[in-house]
């Protein structure tokens, strides 16, 4: 029988919906107080009305479990330490947008072996994140497949929209959708105004395809999400220079959005040198120490141990990132605690 529609697909599997999974892992009536309270306080410190610097800072990518919980609740202690100056929140990311191709992240390939068992992978990433916030820690992730946050989305405090899909319709518009405040990246390129217009499109309210918690193919009508930010992570150059960070603040400002600048430590900012991260950061501290600054936090890759590793050479190293190379959890701990100090006065 001729046909002329799935010619290059070679099969469809079925996943258990959102509800199931969620039935399956509820989320405690506790938690939900703890992170809507967390998600209040980055909208406050959004607001300024929280004097607080914001630090989203963790692992490039989830892999491991046990190594991400490890990690955890060294961060919860070291968050406690410097709760007066700043509020951690801590990076626990699944998905990973690729420019050609390679691991795409714990959901859709768990057993880190490309057999992509995205079923057994909602299950491992909504688990985790639980546990983490039941160490008490506010989690941050980026938002990349339009229908993963239906299964986790209720966990998160702060969502990224990554530099390859900013510019996404189909992401401004799940933006405009999130529970939580959204922090969107500079381009690929290092454009600005790619950014500047996905914070506006997501503040208004939209209508697109999506499903319902039992993944039923649905009309979603949002009603806008007001805490959109920018996330400065450079590009061929870097731009967390105060003349960048000013030029994107008036850039902002015209478009008639509040100037709050997160300054991305890696990426381009560090000419992907994980060991120019602590230089950016020290950089951003004496832009904050200055005066009026319109930067309301960091974002740092940080992991038990420096540097990355790359899937399939053999046992992995226990946390050591396969992704982006991160600083170490030493390096981590000693310049958070350096930027409390500074912060204090």
């Amino acid at each position: 029988m001729v046909t002329t529609e799935n010619l290059h697909v070679e099969s469809v599997d079925t996943l258990p919906t959102p509800a199931a999974v969620k039935a399956a892992l509820p989320l405690p009536e506790k938690l939900e107080d703890q992170i809507t309270e967390c998600r209040r306080t980055v909208e406050a410190i959004l607001d300024r009305k929280d004097p607080r610097k914001l630090v989203i800072v963790g692992p490039c990518a989830a892999y491991d479990p046990e190594a991400t919980l490890e990690y955890a609740e060294r961060l919860k202690v070291l968050a406690e330490q410097v709760k007066d100056t700043m509020y951690i929140v801590m990076r626990v990311y699944f998905e990973k947008p690729r420019t050609t191709t390679g691991w795409k992240g714990l959901i859709n390939d768990p057993r880190l072996d490309d057999s992509f068992h995205v079923e057994e992978g909602l299950y491992v990433a909504r688990k985790l994140l639980m546990s983490v916030a039941e160490l008490g820690l506010p989690i941050a992730t980026e938002a990349l497949d339009p229908i993963v946050p239906q299964y986790i989305g209720d966990l998160i405090t702060w969502t990224a929209i990554g530099a390859r899909t900013v510019e996404s319709q189909t992401h401004r518009e799940m933006a405009s959708g999130l529970s939580s405040p959204v922090g969107f990246k500079n381009g690929t390129d290092g454009n600005i105004l790619i950014a500047i217009n996905g914070i506006m499109s997501a503040a208004y309210p939209h209508r697109f395809l999506g499903i319902n918690q039992h993944g039923q193919c649905s009309v979603v009508q949002t009603r806008g999400n007001k805490y959109g930010h920018i996330v400065l992570r450079g590009s061929k150059s870097p731009n967390y220079d105060a003349e960048s960070v000013a030029a994107a603040a008036t850039l902002m400002a015209k478009h008639g959005i509040n100037p709050n600048i997160i300054v991305d430590c890696s990426h381009g900012n560090s000419n992907k040198d994980h060991n120019r991260q602590p230089v950016v950061f020290k950089e951003v501290l004496s832009q904050v120490q200055s005066g009026d600054s319109p930067i309301v936090g960091w974002m740092l890759e940080s992991n038990l141990f420096e540097g990355r590793q790359d899937l399939g050479s053999g046992d992995l190293r226990y946390g050591v990132s396969i992704t982006d190379a991160c600083i170490s959890w030493e390096n981590t701990e000693a310049l958070l605690k350096e930027a409390h100090e500074g912060l204090k006065g």
